[in-house]
């Protein structure tokens, strides 16, 4: 069985990606107007029955250029000139987008300001008042 490994237990069926082989543009001289080297790597995330519902949730709730409405992501790799090298870096790019939403975030810890930073933070702000201070025109006493 083929597919895109991302982990353990998460594995992408062959079946739900889709490729399409488009001319490149940048580097490769007239082999460029030739050869469909570059790769456009579709996705439906909402459709796929591979990603579990916490991962699918994390990928749609992403403000990302590359996913549309209906929520198919498309990743356009032409890094190479080489139609194998685009694919591979179409799918691992891919692979290393799942994985991100499938990490759950790391939980924030609640730490309060040492009682030395608050009388650090008290100084300068009593110090750049005083600069402030003696900016201005002076006094007639």
């Amino acid at each position: 069985m083929g597919g895109l490994f991302i982990r353990h237990g998460l594995i992408i069926p062959e079946t739900e990606l889709e490729e399409r082989f488009i001319q490149s543009s940048g580097p490769g001289g007239q082999n460029v107007n030739k050869v469909a080297s570059a790769v456009q790597l579709s996705f439906d995330v909402a459709a796929s029955a591979a990603l579990p519902d916490a991962v699918r949730a994390a990928i749609l709730g992403l403000a990302d250029t590359r996913l549309d409405k209906d929520g198919v992501l498309t990743i356009a790799a032409r890094r190479f000139r080489e139609q194998a090298k685009n694919r591979a870096d179409a799918r691992a790019r891919l692979a290393e987008l799942i994985l991100a939403a499938a990490t759950p975030p790391k939980p924030r810890r609640a730490t309060r300001p040492t009682r030395a930073s608050k009388l650090r933070a008290a100084d300068a702000k009593k110090r750049r008042g005083r600069i402030k201070k003696d900016r201005g025109r002076p006094s007639l006493d």
